[in-house]
């Protein structure tokens, strides 16, 4: 196009010169026809007549001469200083390290070598620049970092807040929590509710938010040094969660006391009460059937003894039938009084705090406390690495301590040895020792009585411990090695209590999980294309496909995407999904996309897929490489799905175009050499994606040199290049 348009302007140009020129001589012609005599005017003819054709041809080639000459000068002169002036744009907003091509005649050349030399001074300055502010800005990140790291690491769920709602900050802890609460709702569970930018209103009701807020703003009102406010919700999946909410504060004003600053967020601190409240539920249920059940049965038996007081001398059938009645009365009170004890004792053992615990750190402990307490040596049997597991630590080493203490003290063991191993959702904890012979009856006796180890008494039986635990213990023997052990079951930790591989699988470091720049952003301003650029949330994708015909029954095979928010690419926040067609891939295709038919093989389709982009997409503007190849994809699945995207698009190509009309290409590895962004991972869909988005955020500040600073100017702009009228 850009070629196209050039030719055109010099076809113009020298339509322009010649129709010059042509006049010109015309005019000349006329005047001396006029004045000459008319002997002149026939001994002029009687010359010109016989060099008619050579005089066209010399006319001709001076034409042919002038055309090239124009041409040079074109090229020398108009067209050189647009292809540097749109590479000096470049080098200015996006590439530094750009450098001009010597075009044109001397003199542009010349030029082009000094803005070079320039360009060099600039970028040496701005080095010397940027290593300052990133000596300046070290203390401030390394501060960042330690609060990334003391959130992320919190085990209750914590989530951040600007005014409008807007997640500025989460711990990985609260995304797990979101996706446990989420119910049927597939988008909750793949954790795309939860997103830096993302509507904190899409979880929570926003009338409580709001009324909390309310609250904490009266009390700051009235002197509260520190406002908090709290309430009880549910969630989606019908889940009840305790909130409660603190103050972000913005800066105090100048001179101004503390009270007087303004919020400028909250804290949102969450737990999951559900089973708590169901445990209190069935616990006043119990107490419920307890009494009242107990003051019937009272009220029968009162009855039934006054009868047998009042009429002593009552028959012996009638008699008795009421101490029947006494009798029946009683025992449903004792079985009713049974079943509330066990009951109460289930949910007190389910109320004990199990934390999670390195098996290996355990033994560790272990061994120190039995040498420092009781003086015997330990050794370890056999400890397997890497193994969790949930106890109540404290309690559970002053039973293994007592243990050691009856062995060493009943059988004069004199050397303990441990073992951990796992086996499915338990662990076997062993104490093991050679010779002596424990009997089971002597076991039974042990975990009743109240532990005791050197003076130090526990109100919990060796019994209760295990229970607690959820757990068994046994004594066994092993007569090959004539040694004996006695083995403790316990749970292991629970796998969903670890971090996310796919939170970690695209971090350079840490999750950015945090930008506190969003206060920012404010509710006046959603009016999306008169927003700016820069203040714009962006989902960036791409697709991988069967083919490259959407109308002629190719299908999606992979879609990736992530998000920019606040002029950042969150690399962490994103979705890599491979999707099965339903119908066999292209062999050609294979080796550009690296997918395969196994890949595919019972992979969500898409109809599965959509709903998780959707929401993923939701309150953002989409961009792509080529929008409208992928637009068509998901366009024909409109009817199939019932989901319409409706989004603004942006297209990397058409700004390209826009951006650079005089260069030759506007691929993406053009556009990314251009630009100096280093291409890793391209040809999967989120690779595409991530280099797609870093392409995008170098636009930015290109279009805002050619005034393009709006949603709307984009899309226009973008609307009048030449690639906007392909259609897929």
């Amino acid at each position: 196009m850009a070629a196209q348009s050039g030719k055109l302007k010099l076809a113009l140009i020298l339509g322009s010169v010649y129709l010059l020129l042509v006049l010109l001589f015309s005019a000349l012609g006329t005047v001396l026809w006029a004045d000459m005599k008319e002997a002149e005017r026939q001994a002029f003819l009687a010359i010109l007549q016989p060099r008619i054709e050579l005089s066209i041809l010399i006319i001709l080639m001076t034409w042919f001469v002038l055309g090239l000459i124009v041409h040079a000068v074109y090229r020398a002169y108009a067209l050189a200083p647009l292809a540097l002036r749109e590479q000096a744009l470049v080098m200015v907003n996006a590439n530094p390290g750009l450098r001009l091509q010597e075009l044109g005649a001397p003199e542009i050349r010349t030029l082009a070598q000094v803005v070079n030399a320039l360009a060099e001074q600039r970028e040496s300055l701005q080095r010397d620049v940027e290593g300052r502010i990133r000596e300046a800005k070290a203390s401030i990140e390394e501060e960042k970092n330690r609060l990334a790291a003391l959130m992320s690491e919190l085990t209750q769920s914590v989530v951040v807040c600007n005014l409008d709602g807007r997640i500025l900050l989460y711990n990985n802890r609260a995304r797990l929590q979101f996706k446990a609460l989420a119910g049927e709702s597939q988008s909750a569970q793949d954790g795309v509710l939860i997103g830096l930018g993302r509507s904190i209103f899409a979880i929570l009701e926003r009338n409580l938010i709001t009324h909390a807020l309310e609250n904490i703003q009266q009390r700051l009102a009235r002197g509260s040094q520190q406002p908090t406010a709290n309430f009880v919700t549910a969630s989606r999946a019908g889940q009840l969660i305790r909130v409660q909410m603190a103050p972000v504060l913005g800066a105090a004003r100048d001179g101004g006391a503390e009270r007087e600053r303004s919020i400028a967020g909250y804290v949102l601190m969450l737990d999951n009460i559900t089973r708590n409240f169901e445990m209190e539920s069935r616990r006043d249920a119990l107490l419920q059937s307890l009494t009242e059940g107990s003051r019937a049965s009272l009220g029968n038996i009162r009855a039934a003894v006054e009868n047998l007081l009042d009429y002593p001398d009552m028959d012996v059938g009638q008699r008795d039938r009421f101490v029947g009645i006494v009798r029946d009365e009683v025992a449903a009170m004792g079985q009713r009084l049974d079943q509330t004890v066990n009951e109460f004792s289930d949910a007190l053992k389910a109320r004990w705090p199990l934390e999670d615990m390195l098996g290996e750190d355990f033994i560790a402990a272990a061994q120190r406390r039995i040498e420092k307490k009781l003086g015997l040596p330990t050794k370890l049997d056999e400890v397997a690495e890497g193994v969790w597991v949930k106890v109540d630590s404290f309690s559970l080493l002053q039973a293994v301590t007592y243990l050691a203490s009856r062995l060493h003290d009943e059988y004069d063991i004199r050397e303990i040895r441990f073992r951990l191993l796992p086996d499915g959702r338990l662990v076997h904890l062993d104490l093991v020792w050679s010779g002596a012979v424990v009997g089971s009856q002597t076991l039974l006796a042990w975990e009743i009585d109240p532990m005791n180890v050197a003076g130090e008494n526990s109100p919990l039986t060796l019994r209760e411990v295990i229970e607690r635990h959820g757990g068994e213990i046994w004594f066994e023997r092993e007569k090959a090695s004539h040694r004996a052990f006695i083995r403790m079951l316990l749970p292991s930790a629970l796998p969903q209590e670890t971090v996310e591989p796919a939170a970690l699988l695209h971090a350079e470091s840490r999750p950015e999980y945090y930008d506190f720049n969003l206060f920012r952003q404010t509710e006046e301003s959603r009016a999306l294309d008169d927003r700016l650029l820069t203040e714009l949330t962006y989902t960036v994708f791409d697709t991988e496909t069967t083919g490259l015909e959407p109308s002629a029954g190719d299908e999606i095979i992979q879609i990736g995407a992530t998000r920019i928010v606040n002029g950042r690419l969150l690399r962490s926040e994103c979705i890599d999904q491979i999707v099965d067609p339903r119908r066999p891939l292209r062999p050609e295709g294979i080796p550009i996309h690296g997918i395969t038919e196994e890949m595919v093989a019972g992979q969500p389709t898409i109809g599965e897929v959509l709903p998780t982009f959707y929401a993923f997409s939701e309150d953002t503007v989409l961009v792509a490489h080529n929008a409208a190849f992928d637009m068509r994809f998901l366009q024909l699945k409109e009817e199939a799905t019932g989901i319409r995207f409706r989004h603004p698009v942006l297209d990397t190509l058409l700004l390209s175009a826009v951006i650079h009309p005089n260069q030759e290409s506007h691929k993406l590895e053009a556009i990314c050499a251009r630009l100096g962004i280093n291409v890793i991972g391209r040809h999967t869909a989120l690779g595409d994606a991530i280099v797609t988005g870093e392409v995008f955020l170098r636009m930015i500040p290109l279009l805002n040199e050619m005034g393009i600073r709006t949603l709307r100017e984009a899309r226009e702009a973008a609307e009048r290049t030449y690639y906007a009228r392909i259609k897929y």
